[in-house]
């Protein structure tokens, strides 16, 4: 899609990503997906770079995607356009950073969204409860990757599920691959029932409340 989007009228892609949680939710490999999504699956570029907290585990994790359809020359970012967040810490502390008319993509359990700014749309998205439906909590990152996919469009499903089985152990990759195909119906959904009912930048967006 990157490509696709660069065709259409030599439009210019350029997104700034921040995916943002503790040690141990996998903020680092939902990342590493989305890049490799769309700088091998794609035929764009991208850079990623990435920071801890003090532990590993249970510690802040964060990593900064750029995803472009022209070389990088800074590959580090500056305001991200997309923030996705997996703990209450991450959103507190980078939140204030997105840039107006960004996309924030919350997990709902895990996070209490504040005051959203004007233009800013927020979507809730149960990723811990759907990847315990699946047998293993620690796949709500993939989870939140689906979730992105549907909901941002900025790359190709197809290219986002080569990117999961490529990224993951063989013997991961059909969990993993359930995982996304999970995050990405409760997004098509939820753009369904907000295309529906009418998209409102007052409130984070959920299938519970949309």
């Amino acid at each position: 899609m990157l490509q696709r989007m660069l065709g259409k009228g030599g439009h210019k892609v350029f997104s700034e990503i921040r995916i943002a949680g503790f040690g141990g939710q996998g903020v680092i490999l939902a990342a590493a997906v989305i890049g490799k999504a769309a700088a091998i699956f794609e035929g764009g570029y991208a850079t990623m770079t990435q920071s801890f907290g003090p532990e590993a585990r249970g510690g802040s994790s964060s990593a900064q995607v750029i995803l472009s359809s022209e070389p990088i020359l800074y590959p580090y970012l500056t305001r991200p356009d997309i923030l996705v967040v997996m703990s209450q810490e991450a959103y507190t502390r980078f939140a204030p950073e997105l840039k107006p008319g960004g996309i924030l993509i919350a997990e709902q359990d895990l996070v209490r969204v504040g005051q959203i700014p004007s233009g800013v749309r927020a979507y809730g998205v149960p990723a811990t409860r759907l990847a315990e439906e699946l047998g293993r909590k620690v796949v709500l990152n993939i989870v939140m990757v689906g979730f992105f996919g549907a909901a941002v469009e900025l790359l190709d499903a197809d290219a986002l599920r080569k990117a999961v089985a490529d990224s993951v152990p063989p013997a991961m990759q059909k969990l993993n691959l359930q995982a996304f195909d999970k995050g990405f119906e409760y997004g098509k959904q939820l753009m369904v029932q907000l295309a529906e009912n009418g998209d409102s930048d007052a409130a984070v967006a959920t299938l519970e409340g949309a």
